[in-house]
């Protein structure tokens, strides 16, 4: 951070953080990039038919990705609320002004139990019904088959770290969902990098997939991306903001626009194997500072599936004596500036992702941990 805007935040009373838990919009998301900001700020001086500009910067994020359609969402959950929006009334009128009301709709959605998650309200915000189906920790593909019903408007899918991975495939709810001519929406949000993953849901047969326009884009924090089938793309734009629908309260700012599309291309364009190697190195200086802690297990950890980029972690095994994990997340996150940790993984462990910080910043978040795990809270 810089001490300018750390100013503007202290000013209003708020103390500024230091985010390395991740891409948490609850401690302020991720860092946008000079680029983005100095695209929104030249667009802020020029007023534009929004309706256009959505179609353009469609286009435009379409032809990045490699999909058939794409829609600028506000953020992710926003993107979340137009795919249920969309496979439920579609493009017609007379449905769209009813939602929530679903009455004469195709209106449930299929879920698997093991991947529900917090943002799935978002469906049920546009009127939908969530069918869930399998075990806390797995489903089987019978029990897809038997959800099924008249009533079915989408299955959603969940791809996301920490979530659990005897859930049926993507690969197989494609396959069973097509077989009926019934759409599969998924929520791939925090799941960049790897950059692959702007198309790897796609690739497998996915009709719709949301994904961050903030996190690791770093693009506007409030933007997200909604990409996949035309027809379903048109349809949720027409459920979408500047039109008097659903989403009309979901509304995304024309900078906000301006800026994905700009953070996006810079996004696609950059050396993805030699930023791994600088997160990787910046992890490393974490576990060597920290590997001496009696009763802690520092390492790096980076598999693609929970820790999609290289974090340091610290287990805390049975033979630490000091302070609870949550007790050292709370003197992090008390001090000031506030540094919040990585807590996504096993109860007894603390992390620390690279993404937000510079290596001023680390060496701060260093010290303070140092600090904390030997009870000299700072």
């Amino acid at each position: 951070m810089t001490e300018d805007s750390a100013e503007v935040y202290r000013a209003l009373g708020v103390r500024p953080a230091l985010n390395v838990s991740g891409t948490t919009t609850a401690y302020g998301g991720t860092k946008l990039r000079p680029e983005a900001m100095e695209a929104m700020n030249r667009a802020a001086g020029t007023l534009v038919d929004i309706h256009e500009l959505n179609a353009r910067a469609g286009e435009a994020i379409a032809e990045v990705v490699g999909a058939e359609a794409a829609f600028v969402s506000s953020g992710a959950a926003g993107g979340l609320v137009l795919q249920a929006a969309a496979v439920m009334a579609g493009k017609d009128p007379a449905k769209m002004a009813h939602l929530p009301n679903t009455a004469g709709m195709r209106d449930e959605i299929i879920i698997q139990n093991c991947q529900r998650f917090a943002y799935d309200q978002a469906y049920r915000a546009a009127g939908a019904k969530l069918v869930g189906i399998g075990e806390g920790r797995r489903c089987h593909l019978w029990q897809l088959e038997a959800a099924y019903t008249e009533r079915t408007a989408a299955v959603a899918y969940l791809i996301s770290p920490f979530y659990s991975r005897r859930a049926l495939t993507l690969a197989e709810v494609v396959e069973s969902a097509h077989a009926r001519d019934i759409p599969v929406i998924v929520d791939a949000a925090s799941t960049l990098p790897p950059r692959a993953n702007l198309r790897s849901a796609l690739d497998q047969g996915a009709d719709m997939v949301i994904l961050s326009g903030g996190k690791g884009v770093r693009g506007p924090q409030g933007a997200g991306m909604l990409l996949g089938r035309k027809d379903l793309i048109e349809a949720a734009a027409a459920n979408a903001s500047p039109n008097q629908f659903l989403g009309r309260g979901m509304k995304v700012a024309k900078e906000e626009i301006v800026g994905l599309v700009a953070a996006l291309r810079i996004f696609v364009g950059e050396d993805e194997e030699a930023e791994t190697r600088r997160y990787r190195e910046m992890c490393q200086r974490v576990v060597d500072a920290l590997i001496e802690v009696p009763g802690v297990e520092a390492g790096v950890r980076h598999d693609r599936i929970d820790y999609l980029i290289p974090t340091a972690t610290l287990r805390f095994t049975p033979e630490w004596d000091g302070p609870p994990p949550g007790e050292i997340f709370d003197a992090m996150a008390g001090g000031d500036p506030r540094i919040y940790l990585h807590t996504l993984g096993n109860p007894d462990e603390l992390g620390v992702d690279p993404m937000n910080v510079d290596d001023d910043e680390l060496d701060l978040v260093i010290r303070r941990l140092a600090e904390a795990l030997t009870g000299l809270h700072a």
